[in-house]
């Protein structure tokens, strides 16, 4: 057993800082006291210590007792001037949040596992069999709360040392830790993306071997997993890992279908998969917009059932944003994941991303670039941003030229944008209005006058004023032989 002293900085003593603000030491201090009147061993375990170690920001507190968690919590509650506790009694775990601290109390506790099912039996334990049923060494790391030796630290397998080394492993063999918990193999890529650490050849063969486990997580806890990954620094670590795995194909085999690259007389296409993977790396400096990076993600999703090979032209992939735009929706369904404003927004962008590129390939009119800001709308800025991230290429000259290309789009667009104020726009002529003048009820009639308005004015055959828009109303309504009243 490895054990150092820890030093909470501002706390008093050395061998190891840890830094804590002056507010998390008086919560360590107080569950301290609660835990001395209890009598109850107890310690901090898990991410606190990791992110703290690692000097990285952490908003969890864990804590273990070899007691009554649920009572620890409740009296650590009560001495914080917390508000609610709440507890499941099933599980033993308590939990109550202090400003934007979640801080939770569990018993130690022994596990066992049967195989469909990752809901363990559980049993009263030593901290040791707390740390042993952990995901991976660094996450099993503890500090005592004790008062003889409040700050030692507890890390019987070797957690430190992986983590100066940046290291994932599991505390036990592996092949029983991902048997027991599949969800845990999802975690150990996730620490990959999120900390660069590089996965134990043991431990990252042992998921490759026990991928097939995954089917019994719910849909739910993996999207929750997938987000983090998408949230890292450099989310392709998480997902290359996946497909290497076998994991991807499990969980998300549209995406798995994106990869490989096919030849027919001498001519290939890149591997999208990985091209996607690069474009989502790009997109992250720029965002930190969960959804805007699930975009990114799926932008060339429907590239797969649109391939085809055409002699002479080589492999194209005609359509592939309006199928992936339909595959979204099923996407999200098939993760659990909203089917809301945030699955519409990420269907939008599915669609439109390559249309900014496409107006590279063009003189420019003003028409085009109007009708790209009224599609987009409010989105446009992350449409450029995804289309931005989208030029990728072995051969740097062909990445500039692109680049001044899109310079280019971004120039026109702001020209016409500050001219005609499209982003936004509403037309002048409303359905309401033409329904008044013409005295028609809800029809065909009233959405094609509606349209031919809205078409005229992105095409500039009219102005963007309400004068125009009348004068031009009159007119297409009589070619529909209709009269105002």
């Amino acid at each position: 057993m490895h054990t150092h002293h820890v030093h909470f900085l501002n706390a008093g003593f050395a061998d190891m800082d840890i830094v804590c603000n002056s507010d998390e030491l008086n919560i360590l201090q107080k569950i301290a006291q609660a835990a001395t009147e209890l009598n109850y061993p107890t310690y901090l375990i898990g991410g606190f210590v990791r992110d703290r170690i690692l000097n990285r920001p952490c908003k969890d507190i864990d804590v273990v007792c070899i007691g009554d968690g649920i009572e620890l919590a409740k009296a650590s509650a009560q001495l914080l001037g917390a508000g609610k506790v709440n507890y499941f009694k099933n599980f033993g775990t308590a939990q109550f949040r202090l400003g934007d601290l979640d801080i939770e109390f569990v018993g130690a506790r022994k596990e066992s596992y049967r195989e469909n099912s990752r809901n363990p039996s559980v049993e009263p334990g030593t901290l040791e069999d707390d740390q042993r049923r952990r995901d991976l060494s660094i996450n099993a790391l503890a500090i005592s709360l004790n008062e003889a030796d409040f700050g030692t630290l507890l890390d019987p397998f070797q957690g430190m040392d992986d983590l100066q080394h940046g290291i994932l492993r599991t505390p036990l063999e592996p092949e029983k830790t991902f048997s027991d918990d599949p969800l845990r193999m999802l975690r150990a890529i996730r620490f990959a993306a999120q900390l660069q650490f590089q996965i134990a050849p043991s431990t990252y063969e042992a998921i490759c071997q026990q991928s097939a486990r995954i089917e019994i997580i719910s849909k739910e806890r993996i999207a929750e997993e997938l987000h983090k990954i998408l949230l890292s620094t450099k989310p392709s670590v998480g997902f290359d890992l996946l497909f290497r795995s076998g994991l991807l194909k499990r969980i998300f085999p549209q995406l798995h279908d994106l990869s490989g690259a096919e030849y027919i007389d001498g001519k290939g296409h890149k591997d999208n998969f990985y091209h996607t993977i690069q474009v989502l790396d790009q997109i992250c400096p720029h965002t930190d917009d969960l959804w805007l990076r699930w975009a990114a993600l799926l932008h060339d999703i429907g590239k797969p059932a649109t391939k085809q090979f055409e002699p002479g032209n080589g492999w194209t992939f005609h359509g592939h944003e309006w199928v992936g735009a339909q595959m979204v929706p099923g996407i999200f369904k098939m993760l659990k994941m909203p089917q809301n404003e945030k699955m519409k927004y990420v269907q939008k962008l599915v669609l439109l991303h390559l249309r900014p590129i496409s107006l590279t390939k063009e003189n420019i009119s003003d028409s085009a670039v109007r009708r790209l800001l009224f599609d987009a709308g409010e989105d446009i800025d992350d449409l450029m941003k995804l289309c931005q991230a989208d030029i990728t290429s072995k051969n740097q000259a062909k990445v500039n030229r692109f680049r001044e290309n899109f310079q280019m789009v971004v120039e026109r667009m702001k020209e016409v944008e500050e001219k005609d104020h499209i982003r936004n726009w509403q037309p002048p002529i409303t359905g309401e209005l033409i329904m008044e003048i013409f005295g028609l009820p809800p029809s065909k009639t009233v959405g094609m006058i509606k349209d031919a308005v809205r078409e005229a004015i992105l095409d500039g055959a009219i102005g963007n004023d309400y004068d125009s828009a009348f004068a031009f109303m009159i007119a297409k309504a009589k070619e529909l032989n209709v009269e105002p009243i």
